[in-house]
């Protein structure tokens, strides 16, 4: 079973993550911040991850510690279900249309943390969430992944629609990346020996 739980507790958060891979999209999702928690919601459904994450952080300060530490927890929980990555398909990518606005992900879990991050967000928060925060939770997620993750919102009107476009092409190129490769099995998706 490729799943993962993590309990990560800082002075300035307390998060409890559970995922499974090959899992059907179901969600639990509760980060005080409800436009995180949507966007976590879709992202476990487009992906069919089944994902649970419980972050409780210094919201009286502000969201960054909570959005950057659920980003760590996320590719934490992905790094740990992955396991030797042996099988694995290892890249992936998705152009996803959400009304006016298209965004495209690429992923590589290679064992390389790199975020290249590109929005064309002209607001200070997109629902409850500080919009700048995007790319620390993406960062988090690619260090403590161990990925490339290339993410660009190319062109839209909406902010909602831009975000949501970018986490939903992102679940489903990391879908495609994470899933198995019958003719992979049992090898490691790289020539070095190594991931």
């Amino acid at each position: 079973m490729r799943t993962a739980r993590i309990e990560r507790h800082t002075t300035e958060t307390q998060i409890r993550g559970r995922l499974k891979l090959d899992g059907r999209g179901r969600y639990r999702i509760a980060t005080g911040i409800r436009f995180l928690d949507h966007m976590l919601e879709l992202f476990a459904r487009h992906g069919a991850f089944d994902l649970e994450i419980e972050a409780r952080g210094d919201l009286d300060v502000d969201q960054h510690h909570t959005v950057e530490d659920t980003g760590i927890v996320l590719g934490q929980l992905f790094s740990r279900a992955l396991g030797d990555r042996r099988g694995i398909h290892r890249a992936g990518y998705f152009l996803m249309p959400m009304d006016e606005t298209l965004a495209v992900a690429a992923v590589d879990l290679s064992g390389r943390p790199c975020l290249v991050y590109e929005d064309r967000l002209r607001v200070r928060k997109v629902g409850d969430l500080e919009a700048e925060l995007l790319e620390d939770f993406f960062l988090g997620f690619a260090t403590h992944a161990g990925a490339n993750v290339h993410l660009k919102i190319l062109y839209g009107r909406s902010s909602h629609h831009q975000v949501e476009a970018l986490f939903k092409c992102f679940a489903r190129a990391l879908r495609f990346a994470c899933s198995k490769d019958r003719s992979l099995r049992g090898q490691l998706p790289s020539t070095k020996g190594l991931l």
